[in-house]
């Protein structure tokens, strides 16, 4: 029973969804809120802050630390000065110590540096990659919107026009001009025209709430997009987009900053084979009484240095194990940044294709829409002279549905075309 409450729950959401006041957004204002919410470039971005911890982290491992040490040792008399564990040099040993500890000399660390701060950088690219992507991801959906309430608007002018249509059929054969298959056409193509009208609200309303998932943090805000497609930017020349894309491609920029990673994973395997240097300094209280000095006066404060030195001998073959893994994997982000250089310079050549297509064919297409419309016009007063049949102009009013439809899709293909072009060269 419990279960039921949220289904409800979302149930009266969904119906007062866009009930409210709604929004009016424009293009800009749609991706600055999916660049807020979008779940893509929220997790690209926790990732890109993570790899900037792991660089300050990396970064801190290279300078010396300082740490308390306190501690308690108990051991066990046995009537001698030292107990029965000799090493522990009494029966209580106290620690109060503070260490300073540094390595001197690591290159292994050094390294290790170096490739997590090239990974923060191929972990910044991906997050400009994603933001990147954003851009064509709510493109699409706003002129999907843009589009469907368009053709919603298409569908009732369409509608109206098969109503009057009708109603000059209907008058014609009350008047013995026509014969009753021009009014059974006639209503023919308004049931058609009423259902595409139904079919558009409902194109409509699907584009809005898969929208609506994008922008909106809360399901059921209620809004709309301001129709911008008679106003699209013109399409920049190709030794432009190419220099763009060139400049700002976050894919190559990832790709590189990778291969300089691999780069530097090498240099931190090798650095495996090399020596060590560390020194810890020690001051404070390691003795068999808790206090400053001892029952005979001797101060039990002090300090104390120690430096170590590491020298890798035999790990049967361990390091070079990693450095030829190192190797592998640098072969590999070349091989990428090259395929990532090749597919950049193969999607821009084809969106800039695809943009100048869609961009030579808008006038076109607006001039069938011109000629559709004066079509119908003609073959209207035709049919009203006697001189053509209602199939005709039931042809003439699909043939004008048609060529406003595909007047807007060609606006929405240009717009889109542009979008694709800017996930690779950024805005312009």
């Amino acid at each position: 029973m419990q279960a039921i409450f949220p289904i409800v729950g979302l149930a009266l959401c969904a119906q007062g969804a866009f009930a409210q006041t709604p929004i009016a957004l424009t293009l800009p204002d749609a991706m600055q809120r999916a660049r807020q919410y979008s779940q893509q470039v929220y997790t690209a971005n926790i990732a890109a802050l993570m790899a900037h911890e792991d660089t300050v982290q990396a970064k801190a491992a290279l300078l010396p630390t300082a740490e308390g040490v306190s501690g308690f040792i108990y051991t066990q008399p046995n009537g001698t000065p030292s107990g029965v564990y000799v090493p522990n040099d009494g029966p209580r040993v106290y620690t109060e110590l503070l260490n300073l500890h540094s390595d001197v000399y690591n290159p292994e660390k050094r390294a290790e540096h170096r490739r997590i701060m090239a990974v923060e950088a191929v972990a910044q690219a991906k997050k400009d990659l994603a933001e990147r992507g954003l851009v064509a991801t709510v493109t699409q959906n706003f002129y999907a919107m843009d589009v469907a309430q368009r053709k919603v608007d298409n569908a009732q002018a369409s509608l109206r026009e098969a109503r009057d249509f009708q109603d000059l059929s209907e008058k014609q054969e009350r008047g013995g001009e026509a014969a009753r298959v021009d009014v059974v056409k006639a209503r023919l193509q308004v049931q058609q025209r009423e259902r595409d009208l139904q079919d558009a609200h409902v194109t409509l309303d699907k584009a809005r709430i898969g929208f609506a998932v994008i922008l909106f943090p809360n399901y059921g805000q209620a809004f709309t997009v301001t129709d911008d497609l008679d106003n699209s930017p013109k399409l920049p020349a190709y030794a432009e987009i190419t220099g763009m894309a060139g400049k700002n491609s976050p894919d190559i920029r990832a790709a590189e900053a990778t291969v300089q990673a691999q780069s530097f994973a090498i240099t931190s395997a090798r650095a495996a084979y090399l020596p060590t240097l560390s020194v810890d300094y020690f001051f404070g209280l390691q003795a068999n009484q808790l206090a400053i000095h001892d029952p005979e006066g001797h101060n039990l404060f002090g300090s104390s240095v120690a430096a170590q030195l590491n020298i890798p001998i035999w790990n049967w073959g361990v390091n070079k194990s990693k450095v030829k893994q190192a190797e592998f994997q640098l072969q590999q982000a070349k091989n990428d940044l090259s395929l990532t250089q090749r597919t950049l310079l193969a999607n821009l050549e084809s969106y800039y294709l695809e943009a100048q297509a869609a961009t030579s064919q808008i006038a076109s297409l607006r001039e069938s829409l011109t000629d559709s419309v004066e079509n119908l016009r003609l073959t209207r007063l035709r049919y009203t002279a006697g001189e053509s049949s209602a199939q005709e102009v039931v042809d003439a009013q699909t043939l004008l549905v048609q060529a406003r439809n595909a007047s807007d899709d060609g606006l929405v293909r240009y717009r889109l075309a542009l979008a694709n072009l800017q996930t690779l060269t950024g805005a312009f």
